[in-house]
């Protein structure tokens, strides 16, 4: 059975190869791209306050949330390229930052 994660990746794989993208998705191209999306999700916030950052209008959300789509796509496709699970990377991170940052003991 496959994840959401799979069943994205394999769309995303579908999608370039119908458009014969996939030429010009090289880890470097998406990692740009990636960065470059990250960036516009980024400007949705810059000069904002921290109050105004957590209440945005339904309109400003919905936007983010196309840059947000964008970015996890080129994630995605990088991910694919370099034969990275990003799930599995996620939670050797987690675990990796527990060890790091661990929790201070219960009061």
């Amino acid at each position: 059975m496959a994840t959401e994660l799979q069943e994205l990746t394999q769309a995303l794989r579908d999608f370039a190869q119908a458009r014969d993208w996939e030429q010009f998705h090289s880890p470097k191209n998406l990692a740009a791209a990636l960065s470059v999306e990250a960036a516009e999700l980024l400007e949705h916030f810059q000069w904002l306050t921290e109050a105004q950052s957590r209440a945005l209008p339904d309109d400003k959300r919905a936007e983010i949330g196309t840059e947000i789509a964008d970015v996890l796509l080129y994630l995605l496709q990088l991910a694919d390229k370099l034969g990275i699970d990003p799930a599995e990377a996620a939670r050797h991170k987690m675990l990796a930052n527990a060890v790091k940052y661990p929790a201070p003991p219960p009061a």
